[in-house]
C-alpha cells in the first residue's frame, strides 16, 4: 500500500507571532524611550506586552515582556529588573481574557483594578528596598504632593504615585487592547493562536477533552516534562547564581586582602621599626611620632577597603598597641590588649616573628578579616606587626543586595525560558503523543465495526502531526497500521458475508431436502423462520432474557430455525406422509427425529468448529418439541431448563401446524389457532414467547396470508 502523505499543520503562525512580538518590543521601547524624554510620568513599557499578549498568546506576550526590559535597560538602569514583573503581567493578561474577555467596561476595569494593585505594590516594594526608592521619592515633587495631602507618609505617597502609574498604564493598553481584539477578523486571531503548532490545531475544547482523558494516568507526561522543564531550569539558575555568587565573594575578599596587605607595606615604608621601643616608651613625647602617626592615618584614608589599621607588638601575655589610627589622640604607652582563647593558639607564630594568614573572627553582624604584616628591623628581628581589619559584613550586606538585584534579572528570563520550553515540549512530544494515544485508545475500545474503523481513521488522519522526528514516525507508521486494519477487517467481512450466505444457501437446500419428502408442510421452514424472527425480536423489545438476547443470538437463532426438522431425514416416508392416524409405534418413530437431528448437527458442529449459530440449531432440532410443564419429548425438559431458542420455535411450529393443511386434518381458522395457542401458555409454550407472539398478530396474519397466497 503507498504511503499516505498528511497536509501540514498551519506553518505562518509561528513567523506572525516573531513579528507581533518584536513589533510589541518596539512600541513598548519607543515610548518609554520618549516618555522618558519629555519627562512624562508614565513610561509605558507595558503597552506592546498587552497587547502582543491579548492577540498573539502568551509565549509572545512574554517575550515582549522581557526582552522590553532587557532593551530599555540600555538607558535606563533599573528597567532590567521588572522584566520578571511584565512577564507576569502576560501571563495574567492571557488567564484573565481566556477565562473573562475584554468584552465589557466593567471586565476591563476589573482586569486593571486586580492588575494595577498587584503590580504597582510589587514595583513599590523593590523600588523602595531595593532600587533606593526613598531617595527618588524625596526628590519627586508629584511625591511629595501625595505626602502633603495624605500627611507626610513618603512611602504611602510613593505607593500611590506607583498605583496611579499602574492604573494609567494597564487601563489605556486594556482599552487599546480590547478595540483590536474587536477590530482583528477572528480568522486572523487564530492564525496568531495556531502559532507553532505541530498538529492540526486542537481548540479550547479538544485541549480540555484531551486533558480530561489524560488523568487516568498514574504519571501525566505534561506534568512530568513540566516538572523536569521547571526543575532543570532551577537547578541551573541556582547554580549558576551561587557559582558566581561564591566567585564574586571570594575574589572580593581576596581583592580586599590584597589592599589591605599593600597599604600595610606602604605604612611599613613609613615607620622607623628601629624606634618602636622608643614609641612604646615615650608615646606621642618620642621624636617623629606624631608625624608619623599622621602620615599612617593619611595612608589608611586612602584605602577603601580597610576600616582599622593598628600596630602591636606581640608579648606573651599581651599585645602593646604602638598608634592609634582612630582615636583624637594616642593611648598611653604600654596600652595593653588582652588576647582571648582563639588568638592564643597563633600566639607562638606571632612570637617567633612568622608570616601569618589572614584571620577571620567576629559574628555575623559584625564579621572581620585581619590582615598581618610583620615589620622588622634594620637586624632582621620582627618588633611589630601591622595589622588590618576589613570587614566581611558589609561584603555581605553588598552580595545581598546584588544577589536580589540579580535574582530579578534571571527571574524574567527564567520564566521566558520555562515558557518556551513548556510550549515547544507541548507541541513536538505532549499534544502529540497525547492525542495518538486518546485515538488508538478509542481505536481499540469503541468496536470493530466498520463504520466506527473508518471514522477512527479519520481521526487520527485529521491530527496532522508534522515534528520531523520520531514522534511524526510514530504518528505515520500508526496511521498506516490503523489504515490497513481498517481494509483487512473490510475484506474479512466481505468474505464472512460470502461465506455466510453460502452457509444459510446450504441451510435452507438441506431444509428443501427434508421438506420435500413431506407432502404436507408446504413453506413449512419460510414460515416457521419468520415467526421465529418476530418472536425472538418481540422478546427483545420487551426486554426478557435480555441476558441471553442480543444481535448475535438473533442472527443464530433465524439462520438455523430452517433446521429444526432435519432430523425427519431418516422418517420412513411411509410414516411421515402416512394420511390417517399414527399408531403408537409410528408416533415413536416420529419422535426420533427430534434426537437424530440432533446427532446431525453435533456431527456438524464437530466438522465446522467455531459456528456458534449451529448450536442454536442443536437445540432447535432437538427440543423444539419439549414442554413448558415438562411433559414434552424427547428428554422431558421444563420451563427456563428447555433452551431459548428450541421455546421460541416451539410456538412458531405449533402454530404453523395448525394453521396449515395436513393429509390427516384441514387447517385451522386463525381464530382458532391462537386461541390453541393462548390456552398453552405457561403448560405447553413459554407464556413470555406466547405473549409477544400475540402482541405482533398483524406481522404474523401478513406472513401467514403472502404464503398462502403463493400455495
Amino acid at each position: 500500500m503507498a504511503e499516505y502523505r498528511y497536509p501540514s499543520p498551519t506553518k505562518g503562525g509561528a513567523s506572525i507571532r516573531i513579528v507581533l512580538a518584536l513589533s510589541g518590543i518596539a512600541v513598548n521601547v519607543l515610548l518609554s524611550f520618549v516618555m522618558g524624554k519629555v519627562g512624562m510620568p508614565l513610561f509605558f513599557n507595558n503597552f506592546g506586552t498587552i497587547t502582543v499578549a491579548a492577540v498573539g498568546g502568551l509565549f509572545p506576550g512574554i517575550v515582549t515582556a522581557v526582552l522590553t526590559s532587557t532593551i530599555c535597560g540600555i538607558y535606563y538602569s533599573e528597567a532590567v529588573y521588572f522584566g520578571f514583573l511584565n512577564a507576569i503581567i502576560a501571563i495574567y493578561t492571557v488567564w484573565y481574557i481566556r477565562k473573562f474577555s475584554f468584552k465589557k467596561i466593567s471586565k476591563i476595569l476589573l482586569y486593571v483594578v486586580i492588575g494595577a494593585s498587584f503590580a504597582g505594590t510589587v514595583s513599590a516594594i523593590m523600588n523602595w528596598n531595593l532600587l533606593d526608592g526613598a531617595t527618588a521619592a524625596r526628590n519627586s515633587e508629584a511625591t511629595g504632593l501625595f505626602a502633603a495631602v495624605i500627611g507626610g507618609n513618603l512611602f504611602l505617597a510613593y505607593y500611590s504615585y506607583i498605583l496611579i502609574r499602574y492604573v494609567l498604564d494597564l487601563g489605556i493598553s486594556a482599552v487599546v487592547a480590547a478595540i483590536l481584539l474587536r477590530v482583528i477578523p477572528k480568522d486572523v486571531q487564530d492564525g496568531f493562536e495556531k502559532g507553532n503548532w505541530k498538529q492540526n490545531p486542537l481548540s479550547k475544547k479538544e485541549l480540555a477533552e484531551l486533558r480530561e482523558w489524560g488523568k487516568v494516568t498514574r504519571k501525566s507526561m505534561g506534568n512530568r516534562t513540566t516538572a523536569i522543564v521547571i526543575s532543570t531550569s532551577l537547578l541551573l539558575v541556582l547554580v549558576t547564581g551561587w557559582t558566581g555568587f561564591s566567585l564574586y565573594f571570594n575574589n572580593a575578599k581576596q581583592d580586599k586582602t590584597i589592599d589591605a596587605l599593600n597599604t600595610l607595606k606602604l605604612c611599613s615604608e613609613v615607620i622607623d621599626p628601629d624606634r618602636i621601643g622608643d614609641y612604646i616608651t615615650a608615646g606621642e613625647g618620642a621624636e617623629g611620632y606624631v608625624e608619623t602617626q599622621e602620615l599612617l592615618k593619611k595612608i589608611k584614608n586612602s584605602s577603601q577597603s580597610v576600616e582599622t589599621i593598628f600596630f602591636v607588638k606581640f608579648e606573651k601575655d599581651a599585645g602593646r598597641r604602638i598608634f592609634d589610627l582612630d582615636g583624637e589622640g594616642v593611648e598611653l604607652i604600654p596600652a595593653k590588649i588582652e588576647y582571648d582563647n582563639e588568638f592564643k593558639e597563633h600566639l607562638p607564630q606571632f612570637l617567633a616573628g612568622e608570616n601569618i594568614a589572614p584571620l577571620e573572627h567576629g559574628n555575623f553582624n559584625h564579621w572581620m578579616r585581619s590582615i598581618f604584616y610583620p615589620i622588622k628591623d634594620s637586624a632582621g628581628r620582627v618588633v611589630c606587626y601591622g595589622v588590618a581589619d576589613v570587614s566581611i559584613t558589609n561584603m555581605w550586606e553588598y552580595m545581598r543586595s546584588f544577589s536580589l538585584k540579580t535574582f530579578f534579572i534571571l527571574l524574567g528570563f527564567f520564566i521566558l525560558v520555562i515558557a518556551h520550553n513548556l510550549w515547544v515540549t507541548n507541541v513536538t512530544m505532549v499534544f502529540p503523543i497525547r492525542s495518538m494515544a486518546q485515538c488508538v485508545d478509542n481505536f481499540s475500545n469503541l468496536g470493530y465495526e466498520q463504520k466506527q474503523l473508518d471514522q477512527n481513521v479519520r481521526s487520527i488522519r485529521s491530527l496532522e502531526i508534522e515534528t520531523g522526528d520520531e514522534v511524526e514516525l510514530l504518528y505515520n507508521s500508526i496511521c498506516t497500521m490503523t489504515l490497513n486494519l481498517s481494509e483487512q477487517m473490510r475484506d474479512l467481512r466481505r468474505l464472512s458475508d460470502t461465506t455466510a450466505k453460502m452457509q444459510d444457501g446450504l441451510i435452507v437446500t438441506m431444509a428443501d431436502m427434508v421438506e420435500n419428502r413431506d407432502s404436507d408442510t408446504g413453506a413449512h421452514i419460510q414460515k416457521t423462520a419468520a415467526y421465529v424472527k418476530i418472536i425472538v425480536e418481540g422478546l427483545q423489545k420487551k426486554g426478557y432474557y435480555a441476558e441471553k438476547i442480543d444481535a448475535k443470538f438473533i442472527s443464530d437463532v433465524v439462520r438455523s430455525a430452517p433446521l429444526h426438522d432435519i432430523g425427519k431425514i431418516n422418517i420412513p416416508d411411509a410414516v411421515l406422509n402416512k394420511p390417517g392416524k399414527l399408531t403408537d409405534e409410528e408416533f415413536e418413530i416420529i419422535k426420533t427425529h427430534t434426537t437424530t437431528g440432533k446427532k446431525i448437527m453435533e456431527d456438524a458442529i464437530s466438522t465446522v468448529r467455531g459456528e456458534n449459530y449451529l448450536k442454536e440449531a442443536r437445540n432447535m432440532a432437538a427440543y423444539h418439541h419439549e414442554r413448558w410443564d415438562g411433559k414434552g419429548y424427547p428428554d422431558g425438559l421444563h420451563g427456563e431448563v428447555i433452551p431459548l431458542s428450541a421455546r421460541i420455535m416451539a410456538v412458531a411450529d405449533v402454530f404453523d401446524a395448525l394453521t396449515s393443511p395436513r393429509v390427516y386434518k384441514p387447517a385451522f381458522p386463525v381464530d382458532k389457532a391462537l386461541s390453541i395457542i393462548t390456552e398453552g401458555s405457561g403448560t405447553q409454550f413459554d407464556p413470555k414467547c406466547v405473549e409477544v407472539f400475540m402482541e405482533n398478530l398483524p406481522e404474523v396474519k401478513v406472513i401467514l396470508k403472502k404464503y398462502n397466497r403463493e400455495m
